[in-house]
């Protein structure tokens, strides 16, 4: 028998491919959701500042700007829908000098212009009373009621899962490695472990960091991606006492700058980093960066210097030399380039695939709406909501959801088993702990990682070695 032909193949399982799946998936199509990594979200979508923005810095005009801001108006329906953390706590953009302080006046005129009009300016008086903890000589701020913080994590695997439970077919562990243009349907070459060939009518390139190498595959070089590492570091939860906003800097043409915020863990985060680099790979974190950022801690916060840390980690944005995202049809192709999302992608991305969605029926592809969809609900792991461990109810149905394993985070056996049998599931640690928390603690995982692996081995049949990454896992 003949390989099936798919309506849209779409590579690359981040948060932005994961939403543009997703809204395929509420059509009568036949997608697969193509990503190399194990796991779904395991590029940028996983290293990010988690902050829900509502594009009030974004620079008019641009399809970013439109596409950001009709992003977070749907993201709000979803986040309530599928039960994704995250808060509305408001950020506060922080002016240490007159030139900053001056410069208030043009983001405010800025916002207006993306449609944005609840800045409201702040006084250094009224600012020390909202951040008591702020470092001396703030001048003022500029408010900015409806920014948030938003899980990273539960995100993309949200989007991801309701895709399959609509019918999406998701390969991972299968970098594209090559595309073959027909008039039929395109050849899609599948490398890895398993080498196979896949065809689709219509090709979505949303590869973040290799969007420029999937993009070439086609013939095209309008943008390269160079890869900008941003650092960042996570402060025990005994330091959220120090913040109650998102404390932003004013922005420089060199960036946006570091940030103090909470997150939906209940920690403290300082960063980002800003560093482009040749290495796609290049995660790991350095003695000059964190150094950087503990300067930066000691001017914004300064006790939280004193607080133990957590984490420190990095991650990598789609950075491009365009200053805008590289979204493109390809109509004679039937190929649509989805590139140069960076550190927006996450607020973005459900505008992001209401727009593609919208440019595949503009080439030609029909796209009528299926009478039922599956809708999803993801398990509670935010700090502010009715986590396992403390439902009553839970506990008196499964006492599985009362046994704690990971005790820094508070994950229950019940959530393990869980996560470990979703219809997106667990095949590892790490993956664990994006879906629980566990061992994403203070400790780390140095005294309860024994336990999580013999209870994942029980709940999945895995093997511990594939568990910890040491092995194949298929």
């Amino acid at each position: 028998m003949s390989e099936p032909i798919y309506d849209i193949a779409v590579i690359g399982a981040g948060v932005v491919g994961a939403a543009i799946a997703r809204d395929l998936s509420r059509h009568k199509v036949k997608v697969v959701l193509i990503e190399s990594g194990a796991d779904v979200g395991v590029g940028t979508s996983k290293a990010n500042t988690a902050i829900w923005h509502t594009g009030f810095d974004a620079k008019p005009g641009t399809l970013e700007a439109r596409l950001l801001r009709r992003g977070t108006e749907l993201l709000g329906d979803f986040v309530a829908e599928a039960g994704i953390p995250a808060q509305r706590l408001g950020a506060l953009l922080v002016a240490w000098n007159d030139t900053e302080l001056e410069a208030l006046e043009g983001i405010q005129k800025n916002a207006e212009a993306n449609g944005y009009i609840r800045t409201r300016r702040v006084a250094a008086d009224e600012l020390a009373a909202l951040e008591p903890d702020l470092g001396p000589g703030a001048l003022g701020a500029l408010s900015v009621p409806d920014e948030g913080i938003i899980c990273p994590f539960t995100m993309p695997l949200a989007l991801a899962t309701q895709a399959v439970l609509n019918g999406v077919e998701l390969l991972l562990d299968s970098p594209v490695g090559a595309i073959e243009q027909h008039d039929e349907a395109h050849v899609l070459k599948i490398g890895g472990s398993f080498p196979k060939e896949l065809r689709a009518r219509y090709v979505v390139n949303s590869a973040g960091l290799f969007s420029d190498a999937v993009d070439r595959m086609f013939g095209h070089d309008g943008f390269t991606v160079t890869p900008r590492r941003g650092e960042l570091i996570v402060f025990d939860k005994l330091a959220a006492r120090l913040v109650s906003h998102i404390l932003l800097p004013v922005p420089t043409k060199m960036g946006k700058g570091v940030l103090v915020s909470p997150t939906v863990f209940g920690n403290v985060m300082l960063g980002p980093t800003a560093e482009d680099i040749d290495d796609k790979a290049g995660t790991q974190t350095t003695s000059a960066g964190l150094e950087f950022l503990r300067a930066k801690g000691q001017h914004i916060v300064p006790a939280l210097l004193e607080e133990e840390v957590t984490a420190t980690y990095a991650g990598l944005r789609a950075a491009t030399e365009h200053s805008d995202y590289q979204v493109a049809a390809h109509a004679g192709q039937r190929y649509i380039c989805v590139g140069g999302i960076r550190s927006t992608g996450l607020s973005a991305c459900l505008g992001i695939s209401e727009h593609v969605c919208g440019l595949l029926a503009d080439c030609g592809l029909e796209l009528a709406a299926k009478d039922d969809v599956v809708a999803v609900h993801m398990p509670v792991i935010g700090e502010a909501d009715l986590r396992p461990y403390q439902d009553a109810e839970a506990i008196r149905r499964d006492s599985r959801y009362g046994r704690v394993v990971c005790h820094c985070e508070r994950v229950t056996e019940g959530e393990i088993a869980d996560a470990c049998r979703a219809p997106i599931p667990a095949r590892t640690v790490d993956g664990l702990r994006r879906r629980t928390r566990s061992t994403l603690g203070r400790c780390q995982g140095f005294y309860c990682s024994a336990h999580v692996v013999e209870l994942m081995a029980e709940a999945s049949g895995r093997r511990p070695g594939a568990l910890l990454g040491l092995e194949d896992q298929r």
